[in-house]
């Protein structure tokens, strides 16, 4: 089987988060800051095999799109025409980053780490995408 890669994208800085082979288990790839992802991308999907990317759609509290939306759409048209073979998914990352946070908060991460490490939010938001997507397909089976 391929991988399961999930992108919380950031204006600044994009979360990546991957399953194993098997795609049972989510985790934390990286964090990259956006202007180099289509990069960063090509190394990683040039070394692993991928079957779906799973972007998280952002959308406001009235389910509308949120400002970054058209910028994701961009970036998973680039993605279409430059990975045909890999298909693309939505999942809906409302409250990824307020979960992303508590659930830091929870593991016991200190204050400082977390200020340092400005990209664990995104690594654990592109987390919780992917693992909300690895859910609902279970639900489907």
């Amino acid at each position: 089987m391929a991988r399961i890669l999930a992108i919380d994208y950031g204006t600044k800085r994009t979360g990546l988060a991957v399953t194993d082979p098997l795609q049972i288990t989510p985790g934390a790839l990286d964090t990259v800051p956006t202007h180099q992802l289509l990069n960063y991308l090509a190394d990683y999907l040039g070394r692993e095999k991928v079957e779906t990317i799973v972007l998280g759609k952002p959308t406001q509290m009235d389910a509308t799109p949120s400002a970054t939306w058209q910028a994701i759409q961009a970036l998973a048209k680039k993605l279409q025409h430059l990975y045909p073979q890999i298909r693309l998914e939505y999942v809906d990352e409302r409250f990824t980053s307020v979960l992303a946070q508590q659930t830091i908060r929870e593991a016991g991460i200190g204050k400082q780490r977390r200020q340092r490490d400005k990209g664990l939010v995104d690594r654990v938001s592109a987390t919780i995408i992917l693992q909300s997507y690895l859910e609902s397909l279970s639900m489907l089976h």
